[in-house]
């Protein structure tokens, strides 16, 4: 990718770096990190070095009546206005430069207070864009809004202090294939999803490689979000039992879960930390009631936590279970856990997955297996 913002705009740290590069770099991080752990070649999982990324968020500079997106200076305090972005898809970059013009030829009912502009997107040119305000908007910016829906043939919402106003609906469709079947996913405006729909791809991919392995028994997730890892994986077990603490995740997996037919995924809404406690019949949850946690035998659990890691509790749950797929956003807490986990386990399988080129962010996972 080359942007003419490189060395200047904060979105992309790494502009100094060939992509194989870049990749290598990271492979290196990943494998010192995991060499206590793991001593065989990572398995890297690639991304389009441009047009990648399905949400982005920008901020809108005011200059006297001309709005501009900006973003974050790379090695300075402040923003700088922006051109171009070749990171985004080209759902969304076929529209945002669009929208600008629609917004700088209002006279002031869309560019008035707006402070910045979210987009959604899907690989098969679904998109949302989300204008935020800091003022109350009335239905003269609802009518100039829907305006933007038929020129830019999309959907749009808008957002200010205590109020959303959605013109259609406040999600796209994102069709996926994976392992040879078509997955849709609703995503929602203000829900979690994977920013990169091809990396995404192959890290699910990547997981039901390992599950294909396992062949039997029943599945634990937790994180599930909107079920991104669910669906697909719920084919290779008996039944499955998924928990999120987010309500708007929980409710666009139950949607997912029902538009694409499948009949053995319970989703709960969960902590980490109440799920353990609930397991391990520390707690009952009223949320609960009407599941039966001792009709399941789970032989393989997957974990997608935040930045922080694993909680112990959810580490001292997940060690009596056979098998562990654990995918991170960052290896140094992924490498902590490990210190703990590699006492019951032995990791066989692991990865990196590079969400975020140009930038020093990795993903990674590992596959592990109960020591007999």
């Amino acid at each position: 990718m080359i942007c003419k913002h490189f060395g200047s705009c904060g979105s992309c740290g790494l502009f100094d770096l060939e992509y194989e590069n870049q990749l290598a770099q990271k492979e290196q991080r990943v494998c010192t990190l995991l060499s206590p752990f793991y001593d065989k070649k990572l398995e890297i999982f690639d991304s389009p070095s441009s047009h990648y990324r399905a949400r982005s968020e920008f901020r809108i500079w005011h200059d006297g009546d001309r709005c501009d997106y900006a973003m974050g200076k790379l090695e300075e305090k402040g923003a700088m206005t922006i051109e171009e972005c070749p990171k985004v898809i080209e759902a969304i970059e076929k529209r945002m430069w669009k929208l600008l013009e629609i917004i700088n030829a209002s006279p002031k009912v869309l560019k008035q207070r707006l402070f910045a502009v979210e987009f959604l997107a899907t690989t098969t040119d679904e998109c949302l864009l989300t204008m935020l305000y800091h003022r109350k908007l009335d239905e003269i910016w609802s009518i100039e809004a829907k305006e933007i829906e038929i020129l830019l043939e999309c959907k749009v919402m808008g957002r200010s202090r205590k109020q959303k106003v959605i013109l259609s609906d406040e999600y796209v469709t994102e069709r996926l294939e994976i392992d040879g079947k078509i997955f849709s996913y609703l995503q929602y405006e203000s829900g979690f999803t994977q920013p990169n729909p091809t990396v995404n791809i192959k890290m699910i991919e990547w997981a039901i490689t390992q599950a294909k392995k396992v062949g039997y028994g029943d599945f634990l997730e937790s994180y599930c979000g909107l079920g991104n890892f669910t669906l697909p994986l719920s084919h290779y077990f008996d039944k499955v039992l998924a928990t999120e603490i987010s309500k708007r995740s929980i409710h666009a997996a139950l949607q997912n879960c029902a538009i694409n037919q499948i009949n053995n995924i319970t989703f709960a809404r969960l902590s980490s930390e109440e799920m353990t406690q609930a397991l391990n019949g520390v707690r009952a949850f009223s949320r609960l009631k009407e599941i039966d946690l001792k009709s399941y035998h789970f032989s393989t659990v997957l974990v997608d936590p935040p930045r922080a890691g694993l909680d112990q509790g959810t580490i001292e749950l997940i060690s009596k279970i056979d098998h562990i797929i654990y995918i991170s956003c960052n290896p140094d807490t992924l490498a902590r856990d490990l210190e703990i986990l590699s006492q019951t386990h032995e990791v066989k399988e692991a990865a990196i997955y590079d969400q975020f080129p140009h930038t020093a962010h990795i993903e990674s996972g590992v596959f592990l297996v109960k020591n007999v």
